[in-house]
Formats: structure tokens, C-alpha cells, sequence
């Protein structure tokens, strides 16, 4: 899964590497012009007919117009990654994991997870009749650990971090034989999560921004690379600034980024559980990917998490986890920077039914009432 050379020189905990990219055949390059309809699995290294049966991807793009009064901004897009089969992101991986897996008839895959990787893996390994082992840290929200186990994965809860559970399932796979989908490691995952750039290509022309939370960097690795695909093949001229948004508790990736610090020590804290990351295993790839477009890396607080996400679950109706919001809270953390004209697009990767414990923070119970109407009217000040 990685290249063979490269791979000598990685040690337990650290940013991988050796990683490996899917490259399109040359025949590819200009076979397109911009508006020019395309199937994204023509654009995939596993054919249509090996995926599973679920509707992964085509994801609704959202056009948050009740900021326009509050921000200017009128054209601020929201990409909800929340309605995939098991609430997130993470399926667009798993689902070419699991393809990749049927073709060369492979029926056991192990990975390592925080809790949405976990659940996408397990949620359509038992769609397919594959099996899933799982090494999760025991910090990770009961949602999603419950979601593993609906599904009928193998959980192997790790009385440590991520970074630890996912040395230990990479020593599993190596003894077992069973193939690996960990982020970055696995090729497949960051060729999967390309797919949200090839459709907001094909739902919106002329993106000028995209802003996406931030943790090991795979989501960052996969969106550049669709749209570095999408130039390859014609079918845009111009790439989008790529905005990639830590945590203030998770800044791997910034300090790497921004001053070429690599904290090999470092210990993650952030409300974000998804983009919580000590050592970003994709940080080197990550961080040349973000150079190579010019895009950049900034970073926000817990509380901006958290009042991103409730301010997006009043204005528009989306109910995201703490780590989608981040995209958003990265927006408004610079949106002076950021002309009004400007169409902005926040990919929002996972449902907040996933974390509810975080949301919890940001919410004010009412009191209870007796069953009477008119003191219920009396305290809401109502007249009835």
C-alpha cells in the first residue's frame, strides 16, 4: 500500500511515508471541455460493477441564503457529506475500499479509526457481506461506537489514542494478511474522497473558495486531487483557494504548513473528535498537496466550532458534528478577507447526530411544565 522503498524509512506514530496516488492515463489529459457532462466512475480505478449497492456520494450542495442579511455573502454553499449511508464523509473511502476489496476477492478489512471511518467501513462492509475489524480508541462517541456495532463489525476498543490504534491494526493486517483501508496508508481512501470535488464541479461552475476541516489530512489530499484531475482532464481551467480549518487543540497541519515545525510529540485536544489528531499520518502529502495549490491552513476555537454548528443548525437547517462545522467557522473567521462576490463552498462531512455530547455544550434545556396551557402561555409570553 505504500512504495516499497519510501516505507523503510516510517516509524510507529509518525506522518507516513511512501504514499501512494491513483495517476489517470495520460490519454485523459484535455478529453474534456468545461460543461461537458461526465460519469465520475469513468474517473475511479475500479469499475461500476464492483461497488456496493448504496447510495454513496451525490450529496445535496445547499445554498445557505439566510446569511446573505448577516454576512453579504450571496453565494455561500454548503456541501452536507451528512446524508451518506452511515451519517459522513468517510464513505466516499470506504465505499472504493470495499470495491477494491471485491475485485481481487478480498472479504476481511481492518482499520483504524476515531469513530467515522469506523462506522462508514462497518455500515457498508455488511452491505457487501465483507467483514470488518476495527481498533478504536476508547475515547471515541458512543454514536459511532454503537454504529460499528449495529452493523456487525469486529471492535477492538484500544485503551489509548488513535495514533496507537492505528499502529496496532497496521501490525494486525500484516499478520493477518486482511487488507488495510487506514487513511492515507490505503491509496483508495484518498482517491474516494475525490468525488465531492468531481460533483460540486457538476453542480456549481466558477468555485472560488472551499473550505474543509482538517485533521490527518486525507480529506484535504483527496478534494485537491479532484479538482488537480478535474484540471487534467478539461473539465476546469481554474482551481478554487482551498482553505484547509484545525483546531486551535489539533494544529499539526498549521504549524507544518505555516512554519515547517513538525511536533512529532504533539498531543491533540480538541471538541472536534474527527479532525483530533496528534501526528496527522498524512501530514507530509498534505501539506505538499496544499503548497502545490496555493492554498492554506488556518485555525479556530472550540467555542467558534461550536457556535458555527449551532448557528448553522438555525439558519439553514443542518444539523452538522463539531468537525463539519470547523469549515464554516474557518469562513467567518476570515470572511473579511473574502469578497462579497465570491462563491464559497464549506464541505460539512458529517452528521451531528454522530456527537450529540459536543452539541450538548451550545444548548440551553427548557424547564418542565405542568400540563396546564395557561401557565405555559404565561412563561412563553403568549397570548392565547
Amino acid at each position: 500500500m505504500l512504495c516499497p522503498q519510501c516505507r523503510e524509512e516510517n516509524l510507529e506514530g509518525k506522518p507516513l511515508k511512501g504514499i501512494l496516488k491513483v495517476q489517470l492515463p495520460e490519454s485523459f489529459r484535455n478529453s474534456k471541455n468545461e460543461n461537458d457532462l461526465f460519469d465520475i466512475h469513468n474517473y475511479l480505478p475500479v469499475e461500476k460493477e464492483y461497488f456496493p449497492n448504496l447510495p454513496v456520494g451525490n450529496t445535496p450542495l445547499i445554498h445557505a441564503k439566510n446569511f446573505q442579511n448577516e454576512y453579504g455573502f450571496e453565494n455561500i454553499f454548503l456541501k452536507f457529506d451528512g446524508t451518506n449511508p452511515t451519517g459522513s464523509y468517510k464513505d466516499r473511502a470506504s465505499f472504493l475500499v470495499s470495491a477494491f476489496a471485491k475485485k481481487f476477492g478480498l472479504h476481511e478489512i481492518v482499520l483504524a479509526s476515531t469513530g467515522n471511518a469506523a462506522s462508514s467501513m462497518a455500515g457498508i462492509a455488511a452491505a457487501t457481506g465483507q467483514k470488518a475489524f476495527i481498533f478504536m480508541p476508547t475515547n471515541a462517541p458512543k454514536a459511532k461506537l454503537v454504529q460499528c456495532l449495529q452493523y456487525g463489525a469486529t471492535l477492538i476498543q484500544i485503551q489509548g489514542d488513535y495514533d496507537k490504534a492505528f499502529d496496532l491494526s497496521l501490525k494486525f493486517s500484516e499478520q493477518t494478511g486482511f487488507l488495510n483501508r487506514n487513511t492515507a496508508y490505503n491509496p483508495m481512501t484518498i482517491e474516494g474522497k475525490k468525488t465531492s470535488s468531481f460533483e460540486l464541479v457538476s453542480q456549481l461552475k466558477n468555485i472560488d473558495y472551499v473550505f474543509l476541516p482538517a485533521g490527518d489530512g486525507v480529506v484535504l489530499s483527496g478534494v485537491i486531487k479532484g479538482f488537480l484531475d478535474l484540471q487534467f482532464i478539461g473539465l476546469i481551467k481554474n482551481l478554487p483557494k482551498i482553505i484547509a480549518v484545525q483546531a486551535e487543540g489539533s494544529r499539526f497541519l498549521f504549524d507544518a504548513f505555516h512554519f515547517d515545525k513538525w511536533d512529532l510529540n504533539y498531543k491533540a485536544a480538541t471538541v472536534a473528535d474527527s479532525i483530533s489528531v496528534n501526528v496527522a499520518r498524512n501530514g507530509y502529502c498534505a501539506v505538499a498537496d496544499l503548497k502545490i495549490v496555493n492554498g492554506d491552513v488556518i485555525l479556530i476555537s472550540d467555542d467558534e466550532i461550536l457556535s458555527a454548528q449551532k448557528q448553522l443548525s438555525q439558519k439553514t437547517g443542518i444539523f452538522c458534528e463539531p468537525s463539519s462545522a470547523a469549515s464554516f467557522a474557518g469562513l467567518l473567521k476570515i470572511k473579511e478577507t473574502i469578497s462579497k462576490d465570491a462563491t464559497v463552498v464549506c464541505l460539512l462531512t458529517g452528521h451531528g447526530l454522530k456527537d450529540i455530547d459536543s452539541a450538548i455544550k451550545k444548548v440551553n434545556f427548557p424547564n418542565t411544565f405542568p400540563p396546564d396551557l395557561e401557565i405555559i402561555s404565561k412563561e412563553l409570553k403568549l397570548n392565547m
